[in-house]
């Protein structure tokens, strides 16, 4: 019986190369966009740069765990930021949050490459699409709300504010861009 489940599944799936697009891109917008566009096509792996790349695919040189110690117990409820872009929400833990489109954008544009600082220009051009108006108002407002709903939803996940330079995301967790 082992045998005819062998042949019916064939061989062990893991071993199995399977395709993986990698898009390489610093800009955000671009990134969404291809997204977007190749959506359910196969898995993507959307970058900043060579960098990061090389960090996402490098094999961590970790020390084995001893057969004897217990893994650690299965968290009831996942504690990452996860921003479902389908349809406009945050969710963290078994809370979820609606996001408006330009609360949407700017947690896209700073989960995209959460360790970089965004300036304010940067993210205005980003979120608002247009290249005249880099009003730092506009984003520190924007902030304020989306500061306030994260720490509603009791995610990890923080804006900072770098002094003279700009803004960027904070967690603990990192967080994940897609269907929830």
């Amino acid at each position: 019986m082992a045998e005819d489940e062998a042949a019916v599944n064939g061989p062990d799936s893991v071993d199995e190369p399977f395709p993986l697009l990698i898009a390489v891109t610093s800009s955000p917008t671009e990134r969404i966009r291809l997204a977007e566009r190749l959506e359910g096509i196969a898995p993507l792996l959307l970058v900043a740069d060579l960098d990061e790349l090389r960090r996402l695919i490098a094999v961590p040189q970790q020390a084995s765990r001893p057969p004897s110690t217990p893994a650690p117990p299965a968290a009831t409820a996942d504690p990452a930021l996860v921003i479902d872009s389908a349809r406009s929400t945050a969710r963290c833990r078994d809370r979820e949050i609606d996001l408006t489109r330009l609360e949407h954008d700017l947690l896209i544009c700073l989960t995209t490459a959460p360790v970089r600082v965004w300036s304010y220009a940067e993210l205005h051009r980003s979120v608002w699409r247009d290249e005249g108006r880099e009003r730092k108002a506009d984003v520190q407002s924007l902030v304020k709300r989306l500061r306030r709903k994260l720490h509603d939803l009791g995610s990890d996940a923080t804006i900072e504010a770098v002094r003279g330079v700009g803004l960027r995301l904070t967690d603990r967790q990192d967080p994940r861009v897609g269907r929830a």
